[in-house]
């Protein structure tokens, strides 16, 4: 959107280091400096003295000619190519390398520098994607849309990014202000600061605090961190409460995101700008453990430093990035060394990289091949966890020869049977619901409502509840939508989309009007298909405000075809067919081989009354991913409204042994086999997928009907007690 006229503007790092010498000179060589570069003898690392690197029979050449910089790799069409490198992309650990298409498109090279030392492995190629064989068809490939700068890596590797996506032509025009990460990057458009620094420079009267025309105060606050008990040992902060500010700036790049407005509004909380990613599986573990590559964000707002108040540069130098310290010193600064830096707490031998607090609060995760990254939760070591529910364990991560249980009796031998390594921890909650265990309703219900526990963790219990919710826990969600944090906010007003629609606007209207846009999107989007009727005039005028906002969301990555999928849905909940099948259409127009946007559309024809167009969208993806378990879900469906009985029991079969962990594809498959004669079969499958997940509902209700049916009364009793329970 537009900035407006007295909006103030960036005014690039020279204006900057005229007043600030020090900061400039720290910041020059820092990761932020070297985030992104043009493509020179400077920046460039790797080996482009006609180097070679193979793998999967594609055989790729680096090499240098006229100044420029060159690789010879397979694109799109499979075949070997020349392509210019115009811009690197970071310097550490690894390198990797840009290359412009015609449309606009900087696409990242899946071949990378290793930049680390030769005696630590460095000074090679490297694959980043090692072993696989990847195709101009998969969006992974280096040419696919998974590499794309424009969309996953330009907000956070260069300052004031503008995509400039031109959705009519499927182009961009992008832009940036610097091309890599530099002051304004955090601090804001400086030109307003410009003027108040030369203001001040001749004399003018000096201003209040907080008025130096800086969008954005990252300053540690007023206070200072104090050890007030030595007994206890750690520090607690003297000066006024501190804000989140520094740490949602920092988090608009080192978190797990997507973002929600275009273009980027310097100051305003997180959830005004991106929506984090919860704990989800795949991404974190049960525990809260880093899994995927999730940067920090996620890790830190877990931690008891985060509920202290703690912020990014208490530990870390803003402008050379690096730790204020070395070693357990930058510990040090609030945990008292006497207590901590000692054998009698960490049992390890002073000096030894066992005895670092790293190595136990701050276990490591390996990314992109050579680059591992810490886990900022500051968890205590929970060996027991691993044993019950396998998480990772730090202590057998050295100790690799011992099992954790045996870590967990050494902790209970040290530390006593009764401390806060062995308190009740979230991860039970939060494994019970992503496996479908019978006590995951009360379990995610109590987390969600505990005030102890931290955010991101109560909203993950509420975006799980969402498939469980009953009576006993709707408080527990309701409560939640009152919540102080806008995170568990916006995730009970999506658990009520549970709900019907007609039971959602009196809990989620209200909503509507909330300060933080992540919250107001929430609920415009459990509204969309609640009866426009049921909000009053001023609700209803609210509701079209946060629907212009929740297309405007989902537009800022108008580039990606799930956006499009997404705003087709919204559209289809709204009533308004057209606009649904155009968004597909667009979806289709990015990505032609976009399997969701097939099954989404052969839908939207079932519903219009078009099911032979729909069939031929379905057969297409089909054809496109032959394994889909959605488009074999729903051929299967679609030869059940035409009364093909075996062609649909076969698709449904299909369908299920394709995606084993859906027990909605499960239960479907069993249905048809109970209505076609084969009840014996139905049960099999039904047992199967309570097994995987025992709490369904459905299919405890189908095993407890088809048992009584067969007259196996005790087994159908005993599903019958699961349900009810």
């Amino acid at each position: 959107m537009p900035r407006a006229a007295t909006s103030p503007v960036f005014v690039g790092t020279a204006a900057c280091a005229g007043c600030h010498p020090n900061e400039t000179a720290a910041y020059r060589g820092s990761d932020h400096a070297r985030a992104m570069q043009p493509a020179s003898t400077e920046s460039v690392l790797g080996d482009f003295g006609d180097s070679r690197f193979s793998q999967q029979g594609v055989n790729s050449t680096f090499s240098r000619r006229d100044g420029k910089f060159f690789v010879r790799t397979d694109g799109r069409d499979g075949k070997l190519a020349d392509f210019e490198i115009t811009y690197t992309f970071g310097a550490r650990p690894l390198q990797q390398y840009l290359v412009p298409f015609p449309d606009g498109r900087l696409q990242a090279l899946g071949i990378a520098w290793d930049t680390r030392p030769k005696s630590a492995g460095g000074q090679r190629w490297f694959h980043l994607y090692p072993g696989e064989r990847l195709t101009g068809a998969d969006p992974v490939h280096w040419t696919g849309r998974e590499q794309t700068w424009n969309y996953q890596c330009a907000e956070c590797h260069s300052t004031d990014f503008r995509k400039n996506y031109d959705a009519e032509r499927n182009r961009y025009a992008s832009a940036w202000a610097e091309v890599t990460v530099a002051c304004e990057a955090c601090h804001g458009p400086g030109s307003a600061h410009v003027a108040w620094a030369a203001k001040r420079r001749a004399g003018a009267a000096k201003p209040a605090p907080g008025t130096t025309g800086l969008p954005v105060r990252l300053g540690r606050g007023d206070g200072s961190w104090m050890i007030r008990d030595q007994s206890r040992g750690i520090a607690e902060w003297t000066g006024a409460p501190r804000t989140t500010a520094q740490v949602d700036t920092c988090a608009r790049c080192h978190a797990r995101r997507r973002p929600i407005v275009d273009a980027y509004a310097y100051s305003r909380p997180l959830l005004d700008t991106h929506v984090p990613a919860l704990l989800d599986a795949g991404l974190y573990h049960a525990d809260g453990q880093i899994l995927g590559e999730v940067y920090e964000y996620g890790s830190f707002v877990q931690s008891r430093m985060f509920r202290a108040g703690v912020t990014c540069s208490d530990c870390h130098e803003p402008h050379t990035l690096a730790l204020r310290a070395d070693g357990n010193a930058v510990c040090a600064q609030c945990h008292a060394p006497a207590r901590f830096d000692s054998v009698a707490h960490h049992h390890h031998t002073v000096g030894s990289d066992a005895a670092r607090c790293v190595a136990c609060h701050m276990s490591s995760r390996t990314y992109m091949v050579v680059d591992p990254r810490r886990d900022h939760s500051f968890r205590i070591p929970r060996p027991d966890l691993a044993t019950a529910l396998q998480t990772p364990d730090t202590c057998t991560q050295c100790h690799r020869d011992r099992q954790p249980a045996w870590a967990a009796e050494q902790i209970v031998r040290w530390y006593g049977p009764v401390t806060a390594a062995r308190r009740p921890h979230f991860a039970h909650a939060i494994d019970a619901g992503r496996r479908g265990l019978a006590n995951a309703e009360p379990s995610l219900a109590a987390l969600a409502s505990d005030l102890n526990e931290p955010g991101i963790a109560r909203a993950t219990a509420l975006q799980l509840l969402r498939g469980y919710l009953s009576p006993r826990s709707r408080p527990v969600v309701e409560a939640a939508v009152r919540d102080a944090d806008p995170l568990v906010r916006a995730t009970a007003i999506a658990a009520l989309e549970a709900l019907a629609p007609a039971e959602r606007p009196a809990r989620a209207a209200a909503a509507l009007n909330d300060p933080v846009r992540a919250v107001r999107l929430a609920a415009a989007h459990a509204l969309a298909d609640a009866p426009r009727e049921s909000l009053s005039a001023e609700q209803r005028a609210g509701f079209d405000r946060a629907v212009a906002e929740l297309i405007a969301a989902e537009n800022v990555n108008a580039d990606r075809p799930e956006a499009h999928v997404n705003l087709a849905a919204l559209h289809a909940r709204l009533g308004r067919p057209d606009e649904a099948e155009s968004q597909l259409k667009q979806a289709l127009v990015i990505d032609p081989r976009f399997v969701p946007a097939m099954v989404n559309m052969a839908d939207l024809m079932r519903t219009l009354q078009r099911d032979d167009e729909g069939e031929r969208f379905l057969q297409q993806a089909l054809r496109v991913a032959p394994d889909s378990a959605e488009a074999l879900h729903a051929l299967g469906l679609r030869r059940v409204r035409q009364r093909d009985r075996a062609a649909a029991i076969d698709f449904l079969r299909r369908a299920s042994e394709r995606a084993p962990e859906s027990t909605r594809f499960a239960y479907v498959y069993a249905v048809a086999l109970h209505d076609t004669g084969a009840p014996t079969r139905a049960v099999a499958v039904l047992e199967q997928a309570h097994r995987r997940r025992p709490a369904d509902r459905e299919v405890l209700a189908a095993l407890a009907s088809y048992l009584r049916e067969r007259g196996d009364t005790d087994a159908a009793r005993r599903y019958a007690d699961l349900l009810t329970r």
